[in-house]
Order: structure tokens, then C-alpha cells, then sequence
């Protein structure tokens, strides 16, 4: 077995196409349209490669691709946590400790080289989308969320990585009977009358503005979070882009004050991941008649993300969003998943548990000092 640095349009396809191959035969893999992939290392379609330095990695026997695996350092991360930590991702591998760690030695090397102290990861270019799913892989997996096979946890470990922290998954089925609570209804009810806060559906004709309302807040409101760093104009735009043509209206909200100020926002996906899976990366020649006519009828959807401003954090306004979410969504009795819930946000935690929801899954993001 051997490195390759991928620096060729050839190798980037061999990048591409491996987990394809590599994950034929997992009945949970969902394979992502392979037009999203290509677009993920292209600096005019994915904006986050614009503060991004990268090197993409392959392991291969002869011509064989026996594994992969990116390194990269986000110049806004590093700025915004104060530290020089760099990020590995995209990791795929065959079930070989040497090989594994030929390719995290890898990602390693080339980040201390550019003066990196620990590394991160896994960490995509996608947005949000991190971790090794530790817990839950015996289904599918959402959109915009990882899956893998439960060996990576040991190959991880036998390198030295350690875990950074986890990211836990929640589950409200409403087909299975999943309601509400009455005394959070009430809750609710109380908040909106003392702060004269209401919530609002986003305006389709008006998305492009709508999303940067929404990174307004979440750049003010998650700025602490572990992880996180603030969203860029650019990437605002390019999501909205990417996320139109999937959207529930009814489902991405924004909660606003008596003086109509946004002081929050609750977004829910519908899982396209449900349609991905008859269409085998492919979105041509029928794939795109598959999604257009499947979207409304889909049946499970993903909370995103939720965030609201300081000034009205701790004032229950996450249940009055959670529970407007659960207003739109409850007459199509779907099963929602939140996802990416920080293991040390207990406030979240306790509300969720409170709510009757049920754990589910577990990520874990993984962390190493270089040397």
C-alpha cells in the first residue's frame, strides 16, 4: 500500500467514485447525487473553499484505491476558535489498521507542515456535517449526515485520536403517536403572551433574504457553540440556492418579536435521503422526475438547526419553535430526527427530554495534538 496526493482531474474522480464502489453492498449507505460531490471541490459552487487550504489523499495497492482522505485548514475557523487546529474528513477506508493510519498520517503530516498543533475530524466541506457515527448505524442516515462502518472507531483510536465530542440524535416519531406535551403547549402559549413573540413561515419569494436573517441569528446565537464559526455571506447565498429546491416552507421558521424583529429560527429538511436511495447517484436520465414528484410526499424530515439570539435565550423561546415545527409537520405524521445536539448543552438536552423525544443515534467528532 501506498500514498497518492490527488492532484489530477483522473485522481479526483478515483476520490469521488471510491465510497460508491466501497459501499455497495451496505443496505444503510445512501449514495449522495454524484453531481453534489463533484460540486463539493469546486471553489465557484462550494464558497467554503474560499478560506480553505486542501490536499485530498488516496491508499492504494498498485492501481487499486484502497482508501481516501482529505486535510484542510479553514482560515475562519482557525481564526474564530483562536487556535491552529486543522481538520481531516472524507475518510474511507478498508479495514486495515496500516492502511488507516497511512492515510491519517497523511492528513497529519501535511498539517503540521503548515503549522497546525491538533487535528479535527472527521469534518466534511459540506456544511455541518461532521463526526463518525458511533451509535445508530444500524439505519439510514438523514440528509446531510454521515454513515460508516463501526470499524472506523477502532482505526481512529489505534492512531490517537480521542474523542473531542459528541453529537447526539433525537427522534420524534408522530406516525408511531409521538404528540406533544400538553404542558409545553401551555408553556408555549405563556411565552407568547409575555414577550409577544409569534413565529412565521419563510417567505419562498423572498429566500434569498430570508437566509441571511437566518445566518444573522445564528452567527450571533451559536457564536459560542463548540465548533462553530460564522457563516459568510457567500455561503449564505449558496445555500439558499442549493436548499430552494428542496424546502418545506412550512417548516423553516423564524420566530420575531412584538416589534417584528427575528430573535430566532427552527429549520427542518425534508430527508431527500429517502429518495437518493432508488436513484443510485444518479439524478439523469429519470432521477430528477424521482425527486421533483417525491418531495411532497415524503414522510421524514430532519431538524437542522435551531438557534435563537442572547437577549431571548433562556426564555423557552427553542419550545416555542419546537413546538410550532411539530404544528406544521403533525398532519403528515411524519418522524422527525434532530440532529447534531452538543453533548454539553444541557438546556437543549433537558427540553428534548422533556419533550417525550428519544435518543437515537450518536456522532462523534474526533481530536489529536500534532507533535
Amino acid at each position: 500500500m501506498h500514498m497518492h496526493k490527488v492532484e489530477s482531474r483522473r485522481d479526483l474522480d478515483q476520490f469521488i467514485r471510491f465510497p460508491y464502489h466501497f459501499y455497495r453492498d451496505d443496505p444503510n449507505w445512501i449514495a449522495p447525487l454524484r453531481s453534489e460531490q463533484w460540486a463539493q471541490f469546486k471553489p465557484q459552487l462550494n464558497p467554503m473553499l474560499n478560506h480553505c487550504e486542501t490536499q485530498l489523499f488516496l491508499l492504494k495497492a498498485g492501481r487499486k484505491v484502497l482508501g481516501r482522505c482529505s486535510a484542510f485548514i479553514d482560515r475562519l475557523a482557525v481564526a474564530h476558535w483562536g487556535e491552529p487546529i486543522g481538520l481531516f474528513g472524507s475518510f474511507e477506508c478498508i479495514e486495515d489498521q496500516s492502511g488507516a493510519h497511512l492515510l491519517l498520517g497523511a492528513a497529519r503530516s501535511w498539517l503540521a507542515e503548515r503549522g497546525m498543533r491538533a487535528m479535527r475530524g472527521p469534518w466534511s466541506f459540506a456544511s455541518q456535517e461532521w463526526g463518525l457515527e458511533i451509535e445508530g448505524g444500524h439505519q439510514p442516515p438523514v440528509i446531510l449526515a454521515p454513515h460508516n462502518p463501526p470499524y472506523y472507531a477502532d482505526l481512529f483510536g489505534s492512531f490517537g485520536l480521542e474523542k473531542a465530542m459528541d453529537l447526539l440524535v433525537y427522534q420524534a416519531d408522530m406516525d408511531a403517536g409521538y404528540q406533544f406535551p400538553e404542558r409545553f403547549q401551555k408553556l408555549t402559549e405563556r411565552i407568547q403572551a409575555r414577550f409577544g413573540v409569534t413565529v412565521r413561515p419563510v417567505d419562498l419569494d423572498r429566500l434569498e433574504d430570508e437566509v441571511m436573517t437566518i445566518v444573522d441569528i445564528s452567527n450571533r446565537s451559536l457564536t459560542d457553540n463548540w465548533g462553530y464559526y460564522p457563516v459568510t455571506k457567500t455561503e449564505a447565498q449558496a445555500m439558499a440556492r442549493d436548499l430552494k429546491p428542496i424546502i418545506d416552507p412550512q417548516a423553516v421558521l423564524i420566530a420575531e418579536d412584538a416589534n417584528g424583529q427575528p430573535v430566532g429560527f427552527g429549520i427542518s429538511l425534508p430527508d431527500v435521503n429517502v429518495l437518493l436511495r432508488r436513484m443510485h447517484g444518479r439524478l439523469f436520465p429519470f432521477g430528477w422526475v424521482k425527486m421533483i414528484s417525491g418531495i411532497k410526499r415524503i414522510r421524514q424530515y430532519r431538524m437542522w438547526a435551531l438557534g435563537v439570539v442572547p437577549e431571548y435565550q433562556g426564555k423557552a423561546i427553542d419550545s416555542l419553535l419546537y413546538k410550532a415545527t411539530y404544528d406544521a409537520l403533525k398532519d403528515k405524521c411524519v418522524r422527525i430526527e434532530i440532529n447534531y445536539v452538543l453533548e454539553d448543552n444541557y438546556r437543549m438536552i433537558n427540553a428534548l427530554i422533556k419533550m417525550g423525544v428519544t435518543q437515537i443515534r450518536r456522532y462523534r467528532v474526533y481530536e489529536m495534538t500534532i507533535d
